[in-house]
């Protein structure tokens, strides 16, 4: 059974995005600092359509995560910012474009139902009202003997862990302080008390760190 990956990038202070997201700033305000050492990445900008990047330590962990996915699971805040019906929606679409990075089906977790949406590169996206369980089944199904990877955001990646449903969590440490926003880890008890550490590798902009956790 495909492996749940959860892989994100997050604050010295625990936040996965900053305050105030909008449309304009969906990684709210700040937020983009938290992405700043993967954009030069020749792997990340392979996936983007682009050519050149830099080759060292942090591509191989993204090279590898990317490589190793068949399918990805996100919330629909994840996908568009949105919360109501999609024709009230003003990024309905995605953030992405006609050719998004994924490559691999995307589950969308929604209250709201919509049709499949084909891209281009491999990349659709399939709306699940019907809760993450059966998200999670259809995405390991798409996915074989690949891993499903979860996006994002908060809430998705909390709703995993507390109902034991991760496999293994890398977190993409940045060397920056937020302050406020939307936190990774809230709410969650004790449940990570008992994760074990499977590598760790440091770099000057980031230091991964993956996790496996315990069922």
């Amino acid at each position: 059974m495909a492996r749940l990956i959860l892989d994100i990038s997050m604050s010295l202070d625990g936040f996965i995005a900053g305050p105030n997201r909008t449309v304009e700033e969906p990684l709210g305000k700040g937020g983009e600092r938290l992405h700043e050492w993967i954009v030069g990445l020749a792997s990340w900008r392979e996936r983007h359509g682009r050519s050149g990047g830099e080759r060292n330590a942090d591509d191989e962990v993204v090279r590898e995560t990317l490589d190793t996915a068949g399918a990805v699971l996100m919330g629909r805040r994840m996908f568009s910012g949105g919360e109501g019906r999609w024709e009230d929606d003003p990024v309905a679409d995605g953030w992405w474009g006609d050719d998004p990075p994924f490559g691999v089906p995307v589950f969308v977790l929604t209250h709201h139902p919509r049709e499949t949406v084909a891209k281009q590169g491999g990349t659709s996206f399939i709306f699940v009202t019907e809760g993450l369980e059966t998200a999670l089944a259809q995405a390991r199904e798409a996915a074989g003997d690949k891993d499903v990877s979860v996006a994002g955001g908060a809430n998705v990646v909390q709703q995993c862990l507390n109902a034991g449903l991760l496999d293994q969590m890398q977190i993409h440490l940045v060397p920056a302080f937020l302050g406020e926003g939307v936190r990774l880890f809230d709410q969650l008890g004790d449940r990570l008390r008992d994760v074990e550490v499977e590598r760790a590798i440091h770099s000057p902009a980031v230091t991964h760190i993956r996790y496996r956790l315990p069922k």
